[in-house]
């Protein structure tokens, strides 16, 4: 009997072996080719020319530069603030239209939520897609359908917001509690009676927070097509540097800086707020309310009476309830009021459907011009100057991370100084940065490599101090109790810890950095963005649809690659 026993569990044992022998091969494999991208990212800051004598070269310029900057040229006032009001419409109607589409795509991806296997695919898939497609691409395509003017600008801005709204919606949704879900289908309740009742009161705190985060980005987003002919700030700007007129371009410049540095804060903290990390500033609290969870005024769980007699069955109109109604009637007319810049009437937008077949015919067949290994060369330097400026940011994003997280800086007012340092370095726009440093060093990879490589550690340098915090500090008390230094807690304890985030966060600036060093190629910054857009100024649509292909293709690649590296290494 114990000899049949040991026959059937053989086996399973041999499976079992197989199993862990391929999960081994697996992780040395992701290993391998992290490894690889570590030494690609070092060539390609080699090879791009990165080389001390260019920085000191550029540094030479800047002297120059400056004095041709000042003094500062401002617009008038009045003008300032038509150009802010614009550029903020267009980013909250593009913001507002990711949300929107990206809700129901979200329920259609959650495992969760989804209607079946087939439609969590093709949900994911859409969304990835939209993702790989940058901002500058879709403009083009829909310049040519809709014509100039915002609306081409905010769609683009919209769609490309679906990649990531989309994609945090989804995954909010699956990590939500699920016993209301459960209980509302045992007790036969319909599909959209559990996504409304079970689901949205949930996931609201993350709807808001999700959007505001993506409406700081879509403020920066929409500088950069200003340059391919979207209204606001960025035109004013685009046409300022055009005509060399630094001292305008440099005072829109710090104008946009400002925008972004102080909507960063207002919704930054709001964020945290209705997450319930951190509580509103005063100031705030007047116009905002406060978290969903605030705690109401009766304690006790017995019904309220009214003076006639019947039993309140809706909440009190205290002054929570007051603050969110208020709130949300704020928003509605901020949606509406943004809206009436886009200039999408019905006529607009129904003759530029009606044109999708013949604009369709302008594209394909694609066609390489004569010149696709230039364009083949052209990615190849995108790619470079994307993990050259990675290389940059990790080195740069680690130390100040660190330093910015409570838990391995020296002191609270360090983490203070550090955390504000990060902030302001996001909220500094790419594009000003490598525009600034095109001025100075000339055009070239090196200044777009060295833009993106600082502006990685505005989100890299937060996602680092963020792991760090959510390290297990007793891990770090204990190895502090056998008598080790401060610097040696750091490394066996909280960084060692924090690898696996530290590693996925790396792939997502990576993949970041690659769409957004295609974009900075239509300033001079090099790479394929350059070719695209005089591809466009000539109008042969078949070639720009040639390099969207190539673009497309790359980022789709290095997605699946970072995908299965975070999914291996944990």
């Amino acid at each position: 009997m114990a000899q049949s026993s040991v026959l059937v569990n053989q086996p399973t044992v041999s499976v079992n072996r197989r199993r862990i022998s391929f999960t081994k091969v697996n992780e040395y494999a992701a290993k391998t080719v992290l490894v690889l991208l570590a030494v690609a990212a070092v060539w390609s800051l080699v090879d791009l020319g990165f080389t001390p004598s260019k920085l000191f070269t550029g540094f030479e310029k800047s002297v120059d530069f400056v004095k041709r900057m000042f003094p500062l040229d401002f617009p008038p006032v009045g003008e300032i603030f038509a150009l802010t009001v614009q550029t903020l419409a267009y980013a909250a109607a593009a913001t507002v239209l990711a949300v929107i589409i990206s809700l129901p795509v979200a329920f259609l991806s959650a495992k969760t939520t989804a209607l079946g296997e087939t439609s969590s695919l093709l949900a994911r898939g859409f969304i990835v897609l939209m993702r790989a497609i940058p901002d500058l691409v879709f403009a083009i395509v829909f310049f040519r359908i809709f014509g100039l003017g915002s609306l081409p600008g905010v769609l683009a801005m919209g769609l490309h917001s679906i990649g990531m709204i989309g994609k945090l919606y989804a995954d909010s949704i699956e990590d939500l509690d699920q016993g209301p879900l459960t209980s509302l289908r045992s007790t036969g309740a319909q599909r959209y009676q559990q996504v409304i009742t079970g689901v949205l009161p949930q996931l609201m705190p993350q709807v808001v927070a999700t959007a505001l985060h993506r409406f700081d980005i879509n403020i920066r987003t929409s500088v950069l097509l200003g340059f391919v002919g979207v209204g606001g700030l960025g035109l004013a700007l685009s046409e300022a540097l055009s005509t060399m007129n630094y001292q305008r371009g440099m005072a829109l410049a710090l104008v946009v800086l400002v925008l972004c540095l102080v909507i960063e804060l207002i919704s930054g903290s709001i964020r945290l707020a209705l997450l319930g990390r951190q509580e509103l500033p005063k100031g705030l609290q007047k116009i905002f309310a406060k978290r969903s969870a605030t705690k109401n005024n009766h304690d006790s769980h017995s019904p309220q009476v009214l003076s006639s007699g019947r039993i309140r069955v809706s909440p009190r109109w205290d002054s929570a309830r007051i603050s969110r109604c208020l709130s949300a009637v704020l928003v509605l007319l901020i949606v509406v009021g943004s809206w009436t810049y886009v200039e999408a009437t019905p006529s607009r937008v129904v003759e530029g459907l009606l044109n999708i077949p013949n604009t369709a015919g302008h594209f394909f067949p694609p066609s390489d011009g004569g010149i696709g290994e230039t364009f083949a060369e052209a990615m190849l330097v995108t790619v470079q100057i994307g993990l050259a400026s990675t290389l940059i940011g990790v080195a740069l994003a680690i130390p100040i991370g660190s330093l910015a997280a409570q838990n391995t800086s020296p002191t609270p007012q360090i983490a203070a100084i550090f955390r504000t340092l990060i902030v302001i370095i996001r909220a500094l726009p790419e594009l000003i940065l490598a525009i600034v440093l095109i001025v100075m060093m000339g055009l070239g990879p090196v200044p777009g490599t060295i833009a993106l490589g600082i502006g990685s550690v505005g989100l890299l340098g937060k996602l680092v101090a963020d792991s760090l915090e959510e390290t297990d500090t007793r891990v770090q008390n204990a190895t502090r109790a056998c008598g080790a230094g401060e610097f040696q807690i750091y490394v066996a304890s909280a960084f060692r810890q924090a690898m696996p985030a530290f590693v996925a966060h790396i792939l997502y600036q990576l993949d970041h950095n690659i769409r957004s060093a295609t974009l900075l190629g239509i300033v001079g910054a090099g790479g394929v963005g350059y070719y695209l857009l005089e591809a466009n100024r000539v109008l042969q649509f078949d070639v720009v649809n040639y390099i969207v292909i190539i673009i497309l293709v790359t980022v789709l690649v290095l997605e699946l690659i970072s995908v299965w590296i975070r999914r291996t290494i944990r």
